[in-house]
């Protein structure tokens, strides 16, 4: 057996097992498990847009700030009922947030002060919104601002603009999708649990940053490590066990679905249902690079994300464990005949993927600050790309997340921005039409 493994260890894994592997049960497995995703898919839009209903009162919130100047603090803002009353004013802080507690659902009438705005940034829309707000709801109010750069530098710069900003969406997918993707190709688990991973590094590290006062890179590097802490545990203490007791893939798919739940609203009991940023990094004025604008923040997270899928095919493609994984993804019995420990390579698996998920919630939450259900709301997306790409490919995964978040961002110029995540579903649909197994995917396990 020893003698066995060595001549698979000298052999090149390309030839073997393709990228990172496929389906160990076939065409009709896979087939089954993209019909339900994209099902899942599109019920859980609904979810999407506009909102989620949280369960801790009555809120409107917003976020005041433009492409060039950034946030725009101490602007005042009046929020009356229906009937005239006024509620509370509040004023913009300093990442130019503002949020006001309501006494209960119903009609509101959001007020903004246009005198109280930078001499710079005008106003371009009307000065009141009114909104209904629903029982135990959060909603969000925006005012349309512009500071001057709208339309500067002729017609195609708001195409390139949400280009680049497509490509940053689309790698902060693929950092969360690739774990996704390699736990499907190594034990064929679905599991949509995976968003909360992400949500938990993010929380972690704005517990480590915020409360602690920790700076912000070090509590990534910590929530990361939690990250795959958790994925560690999940797998000792619930999916080894269950493939152990002969646990099949659509069982186990509906647990991780409880477990996901289960995970939520924990969560959100003990970090509770408001959106807060990181300490650090909010206030950036967006750098003009000609045809298109990026906050530090934001060119960071392109450059962190590159430079993370890189190390990641690296590691697939020229260490021992990466060769392991996509021996196992491929056909885990003959690998485990071939003297590969096949529970040490899945566990490795999972704990790469805590840790991808919890820096992908990091990079989520500095764009769009902490939500108790920020995870779940990628998840569909991360699923859209991990299927667009080719289910337990790795490269599959990154590419298809990378063309997800494009076309969702490209999207919001013919659509409305509230239902751009229609767009990613649509894509999906056609590509399944056109090629079933995704565009890097197999038809078939060869081998």
């Amino acid at each position: 057996m020893t003698h066995a493994g060595n001549r698979l260890r000298r052999r090149d894994p390309g030839a073997l097992t393709g990228i990172v592997g496929r389906s160990r049960s076939g065409p009709r497995r896979g087939y089954l498990v993209r019909m339900l995703l994209v099902a899942v898919f599109g019920l859980g839009l609904a979810m999407l847009v506009p909102g989620i209903a949280q369960a801790e009162g009555e809120q409107l919130a917003g976020t005041l700030q433009t492409s060039r100047s950034g946030p725009i603090p101490d602007v005042d803002i009046t929020v009356e009922t229906g009937d005239g009353d006024e509620v509370d004013s509040v004023s913009s802080d300093d990442q130019g947030h503002w949020e006001v507690d309501l006494p209960g659902p119903g009609q509101y009438v959001v007020t903004l002060d246009p005198d109280s705005l930078p001499d710079d940034v005008r106003l371009t829309g009307a000065d009141t919104r009114t909104v209904t707000v629903d029982p135990g709801r959060r909603q969000p109010v925006n005012f349309s601002l512009d500071d001057g750069s709208r339309g500067a530098g002729g017609g195609n710069v708001k195409a390139i603009q949400l280009l680049v900003d497509g490509l940053r969406f689309g790698l902060l997918i693929a950092i969360c999708a690739v774990g996704l993707s390699l736990i499907f190709g190594t034990t064929g688990l679905t599991n949509f649990a995976h968003g909360e991973l992400v949500t938990i590094g993010a929380i972690i590290a704005w517990y480590i940053n915020v409360q602690a006062g920790v700076p912000l890179i070090l509590a990534t590097v910590l929530a990361m490590v939690a990250g795959a802490a958790v994925g560690a545990l999940s797998e000792l203490g619930l999916w080894r066990p269950l493939r152990r007791r002969g646990t099949g893939l659509v069982a186990a798919l509906v647990i991780s679905i409880g477990l996901s739940l289960l995970l939520r609203y924990l969560i959100q009991i003990i970090y509770g249902g408001f959106s807060n940023p990181y300490g650090a990094y909010q206030s950036q004025r967006a750098v003009d690079y000609g045809l298109f604008t990026l906050t530090n923040r934001a060119l960071a997270s392109i450059v962190i994300s590159l430079v993370v899928l890189v190390l990641v095919a690296l590691m697939l493609q020229r260490t021992r464990i990466g060769k392991a994984m996509r021996a196992v993804s491929d056909n885990r019995d003959l690998a485990a005949s071939s003297g590969i420990n096949v529970n040490q390579v899945i566990l490795v698996v999972w704990m790469m993927g805590g840790a991808l998920a919890a820096l992908g919630g990091v990079l989520l939450g500095l764009s769009d600050q902490v939500q108790w259900d920020m995870g779940f709301r990628l998840l569909l997306l991360m699923f859209a790309g991990v299927t667009l790409g080719g289910l337990g490919t790795a490269y599959g995964a990154l590419v298809g997340s990378v063309i997800v978040g494009v076309f969702v961002q490209v999207s919001t110029l013919v659509i409305p921005s509230d239902v751009k995540y229609v767009g990613g579903l649509l894509l999906l649909i056609v590509i399944l039409v056109i090629r079933p197994q995704g565009i890097l995917g197999s038809r078939a396990r060869i081998g």
